[in-house]
């Protein structure tokens, strides 16, 4: 069994009601209850915060026993050198993800904090991108 944690940040609850045209009609919870149909070897955590303190601690408390952290940090990607800092002190891999494309929006959210501390990130493939990001950790993890 493969141990992924997902970590979405802010207003990432609101998923299906926010701004559809950016982030579309589905909710986290219908994306998460597919990821582990389509994902029987992985065992799923999740926890979303819309707090920056409390997306530092579920990295850290995540980061060393995980084979995997999938994060969404939303709008905290731009802001927060404190989650830069908690991913680059943790062993566990993680993958940046964000559903829109943050490269094509406004100018602000093409800095991001995490991007240079994961092993990868996925922009703009919409909610596909956590399944892309497990797969690739299923991979890892066939090739050891």
């Amino acid at each position: 069994m493969i141990n992924i944690t997902i970590i979405n940040g802010p207003n990432l609850n609101l998923l299906g009601k926010r701004e559809p045209s950016v982030y579309g009609n589905e909710s986290f919870e219908d994306c998460l209850a597919q990821l582990k149909k389509d994902f029987p070897q992985v065992n799923f955590t999740y926890f979303q915060s819309n707090v920056e303190g409390e997306l530092v601690n579920a990295i850290q408390e995540n980061g060393f026993t995980q084979d995997g952290i999938i994060l969404n940090p939303a709008a905290y990607t731009h802001t927060s050198v404190a989650i830069g800092d908690a991913i680059a002190s943790i062993k566990t891999p993680v993958i940046e993800v964000h559903i829109s494309n943050v490269h094509a929006r406004e100018d602000f959210r093409k800095i991001s904090h995490v991007s240079a501390k994961a092993v990868g990130s996925i922009v703009g493939l919409g909610l596909k991108g956590y399944a892309l990001a497990t797969e690739w950790f299923v991979s890892k993890s066939e090739n050891v």
